[in-house]
């Protein structure tokens, strides 16, 4: 295997992100914290962090992405989430998929779209192409895939990531990027930071976090972020009800995917910094990083409980078992073409 690559793209305003083949992982999101003359300013306790922070969770070098077992910054697929039973019916057939969660397959499987080198067709400086051939029967999945991921960088402080994908056969196909953020910066929880999703409705799930079929309201549960909510208290008030899984790890149903407002808004806990999500997907899977210690950061220590988040658009998780549900589904079939694009607006605030 050739040594693997890292690309840095550069907006016009100062944002800096890095990309690897390797899982076509986003590795690294710098955001400049302009002053209200645009110039740079000492910032922190101590006067040493620059007016940059480092918004990303990731690894040292690109052969940390294809061996992690978190997903940071990886591109999840063919099916991002999980698939009950590691099985789906299409079109009057079985297919068994690789499990690798117990007996059902989350994020596409062992060797999914994470574990692969991407081939690069396009860069310049504010744009990276990557492409990758997944061939009939990956991971059990049917038909070949021809699937192309776009890393754009833009003013103002815009990152897009947008999905293209072709099959030859009929075949499920839910792309989504893994990133996980933490807008307050490294070595810090995310408890502080407050949450607002578009969703009045989310999906319960079993303890194995396989949804149960409920489309549930979200009004009076630890699940209502309609309003920014801090996270903290929302998984306190979680934790209060003694369920299990306490914790969040659900998908919420966007009320309004294609329109011109957010998915989803984060802001950090020093209120510096603001992170619009906007996605055409019917979903968005929430995880607050109960697990984040079982993965290592950029110095090969155990991340915090909760140092980070991810907020995933992508179809709904378990949807080939839910044809009564009336999102539309994961089908891809030939002649058709899969289209999802993600696009990530950072606002940072001075302060006073």
């Amino acid at each position: 295997m050739s040594a693997l690559k890292t690309f840095e793209l550069r907006s016009p305003d100062g944002l800096r992100i890095t990309v690897t083949d390797a899982g076509a992982s986003w590795m690294s999101c710098i955001v400049p914290l302009h002053g209200q003359d645009g110039q740079d300013r000492q910032d922190g306790p101590e006067g040493g962090e620059r007016q940059q922070r480092e918004v990303l969770l990731g690894y040292e070098t690109p052969d940390d992405y294809l061996r992690q077992p978190g997903y940071l910054g990886a591109v999840v697929g063919r099916y991002a989430n999980r698939i009950a039973g590691a099985s789906f019916e299409l079109d009057g057939r079985r297919f068994a998929l690789d499990a690798n969660e117990g007996p059902n397959q989350l994020h596409g499987g062992p060797v999914g779209f994470h574990r692969k080198v991407w081939d690069v067709a396009h860069r310049d400086e504010q744009m990276l192409e990557l492409t990758l051939c997944s061939e009939d029967g990956d991971q059990g999945y049917p038909g070949r895939l021809d699937v192309r991921v776009t890393y754009r960088v833009e003013a103002p402080l815009t990152v897009s990531v947008s999905f293209e994908a072709r099959s030859d056969a009929p075949t499920l196909v839910n792309l989504s990027s893994h990133a996980y953020f933490n807008l307050d910066g490294p070595d810090r929880q995310i408890l502080d930071q407050q949450l607002q999703i578009a969703g009045g409705r989310y999906l319960p799930v079993r303890a194995d976090l396989i949804p149960t079929g409920e489309q549930q309201d979200v009004a009076g549960t630890p699940f209502d972020f309609r309003e920014p909510r801090r996270i903290g208290d929302a998984l306190e008030a979680l934790r209060r009800l003694d369920v299990q899984p306490a914790c969040h790890d659900h998908c919420w149903l966007i009320d309004a995917p294609e329109g011109e407002s957010a998915a989803a808004v984060l802001r950090s806990g020093d209120g510096r910094l603001t992170l619009a999500l906007h996605s055409d997907a019917p979903g968005l899977q929430f995880y607050a990083g109960e697990f984040l210690p079982q993965t290592p950061d950029r110095h090969g220590r155990p991340h915090s409980k909760h140092g980070g988040l991810a907020i995933e658009p992508e179809a709904l998780p378990d949807s080939p078992h839910h044809p009564e549900w009336p999102q539309r589904d994961a089908v891809l079939r030939p002649g058709e073409v899969y289209r999802h694009r993600l696009t990530y607006r950072f606002t940072p605030k001075t302060r006073p």
